[in-house]
């Protein structure tokens, strides 16, 4: 960490979200940007910070009657020739720069702000930066957290600056994964008939997966749209051979208002036929989503001050785990959704100031 610049809290967001995507940090590999993260939230004097792995709590102990979590990750998915960042014109390019290092600078900018002595916000405030939200969910550093520390997540309502293109996206849809195993006989290909191609068989599954129809759902005024897709397929063994194995892995987006038992029972009903032909379907992954909660007052206050109405958030995002506690959660950040994980990743640099203004006015009292 001593040959990296320090991260400098008053200078300007679009500085300092620069500065954060300058520093590498694929999934697994936070720990420089979390040390200097940590160093710039201690240096404020105003908040307890705290350490674990590579995920930095800090907060403020006011003892107002009202507490908002601000929760983000440090991680990336990986570069892709993206980094250092450039400025061109209206945007600014590179890894991370809308999934969400612009939400993080928001977050150190109110930290520089709020965390400082006599600062006097309407509401307490912890601030949560974490690592491994890119990759599967038993890595998540909020998880993590979640069970080691699990005091430091609670709050009035929780806010996550994931990309959101500056609107508010409340609650998240539920995620799975799963692999359906076909199998079949390996042969020679020149006598394929003494043989079962576990290609051709997994043909019913794809089929399927094409006819099927998505459900939409609408819970609190945001409309939740399902999808159920193959995401990769496996098999082969040479070109000479008939293959006697192919693996189909499916996605399952599913509304919030199934849980993670109904989402896969809904997927084991819909290949059904697939087992019944000696298929396997195999749960990998399975992270339940989080309903709007937007009729609570510290939600609908929020929507209030930021004066937009909610939308749907369309993908899984932590505000899971806040909602598993009880606590209300939205989705909130400068980044656009759509050029997340892209190679083409940037976020527009006059949507950085509205959101930092938006949460400053929320915490100053001055939206009421």
């Amino acid at each position: 960490m001593s040959d990296l610049p320090q991260l400098d809290l008053s200078a300007d967001v679009l500085t300092l979200t620069r500065a954060l995507v300058d520093v590498p940090s694929v999934s697994g590999t936070e720990e420089d940007l979390a040390d200097l993260v940590e160093t710039a939230l201690r240096a404020l004097g105003g908040l307890e910070v705290e350490r674990i792995g590579n995920a930095v709590l800090a907060r403020t102990e006011l003892g107002l009657p009202t507490r908002l979590v601000l929760a983000g990750h440090l991680d990336t998915v990986p570069i892709a020739d993206n980094v250092p960042s450039r400025l061109e014109g209206d945007r600014l390019y590179g890894r991370g720069t809308t999934d969400m290092k612009a939400g993080d600078a928001v977050m150190l900018r109110l930290a520089g702000r709020f965390g400082v002595p006599g600062a006097t916000p309407a509401h307490d405030l912890t601030f949560v930066f974490y690592d491994n939200e890119e990759v599967d969910s038993a890595l998540n550093g909020l998880g993590r957290v979640a069970r080691e520390r699990r005091s430091w997540l609670y709050g009035d309502l929780a806010v996550l600056l994931e990309p959101t293109d500056g609107e508010i996206e409340a609650g998240c849809q539920g995620t799975m994964r799963a692999v359906i195993d076909v199998p079949g006989r390996r042969a020679h290909s020149a006598r394929s008939w003494l043989g079962t191609n576990a290609i051709h068989g997994a043909a019913g599954i794809l089929a399927t997966l094409d006819a099927y129809e998505a459900r939409e759902v609408e819970i609190d005024g945001c409309l939740y749209r399902e999808g159920l897709n193959a995401v990769r397929i496996e098999g082969g063994v040479a070109g000479n051979v008939i293959p006697d194995a192919c693996r189909v892995e499916v996605n399952f987006r599913y509304a919030p208002d199934r849980d993670e038992d109904a989402a896969e029972a809904h997927v084991r009903e819909v290949f059904a036929e697939a087992n019944a032909a000696g298929a396997t379907l195999t749960v990998v992954d399975n992270a339940g989503g989080a309903l709007p909660g937007l009729a609570e007052p510290a939600a609908a206050e929020f929507v209030a001050a930021v004066g937009r109405p909610a939308r749907a958030k369309l993908g899984w995002t932590d505000v899971a785990r806040f909602a598993a506690f009880g606590i209300p959660a939205v989705n909130y950040g400068p980044g656009d959704p759509q050029l997340a994980h892209t190679r083409e990743e940037h976020v527009l640099v006059d949507r950085l100031q509205p959101a930092e203004d938006a949460l400053t006015a929320y915490l100053d009292g001055s939206s009421r």
